[in-house]
């Protein structure tokens, strides 16, 4: 019965973490932030399935579904687009892990040729749009935009923003402090409480265990 007592305040007190943490990523997004990812431009230097006449050119991350570039047909072209395409965003990129991306081209006989792969990461976006450029040499350049990563931030809101992170741990960590301490002290009280009426519901039946002996010895009327 005690651990049940004392579980119903921290089941209160974890409900309320859960809510407090889900107030704090209402407020402030940036720390748990994440983009998506849409591709501005592109300019491919080589094809390389000459069984075909237009090459098939794709991106495509590690574990995700391949997104085909249905307008990029020639070479040394320069392809622009607006982020809104129907095969747009390309991916999204959280702050807190890089990707393994590339781009690729559909080979008609064997395994698909790669123009190149690469580590993409939120963090390689530069101000003030939020762009990020890739370029390798005889095969490809390339521009992404990603204006919610964390990378697009301008040098001189970098100490601030790490000290607006900064502040925000503090205030979880008060927090959860306190909704700690609260529900021991809560769920400490309620042990008391349901301990002393336990003790005056034992004290009230030997009052009454004891009337009852009296009434079968008769002792009452002596």
């Amino acid at each position: 019965m005690l651990t049940t007592m004392i579980q119903s305040p921290m089941n209160s007190r974890r409900t309320c973490f859960v809510s407090i943490l889900l107030l704090l990523y209402s407020i402030f997004p940036g720390v748990f932030s994440s983009g998506p990812v849409t591709l501005e431009r592109i300019e491919i230097f080589t094809t390389h399935d000459w069984l075909k006449a237009t090459p098939t050119v794709y991106f495509r991350c590690q574990g995700e579904n391949k997104t085909l570039l249905p307008d990029v047909k020639k070479k040394n072209v320069v392809y622009t687009f607006k982020g809104e395409e129907s095969w747009q965003p390309l991916t999204e990129l959280t702050d807190k892990k890089c990707k393994r991306c590339g781009f690729y081209e559909e080979d008609t006989v064997g395994s698909d040729d790669v123009f190149d792969e690469w580590e993409f990461c939120a963090s390689e976006f530069t101000p003030p749009k939020g762009r990020y450029i890739r370029f390798k040499g005889k095969e490809f350049n390339v521009t992404f935009l990603c204006p919610e990563c964390k990378g697009t931030a301008h040098a001189s809101e970098v100490p601030e923003k790490k000290k607006n992170n900064v502040t925000v741990v503090i205030i979880i960590s008060s927090i959860s402090s306190v909704v700690f301490i609260f529900g021991a002290v809560a769920g400490y009280k309620y042990w008391r409480r349901r301990k002393r009426e336990q003790d005056q519901a034992r004290f009230l039946k030997l009052f009454e265990d004891g009337d009852d002996i009296e009434d079968e010895f008769g002792l009452d009327h002596m």
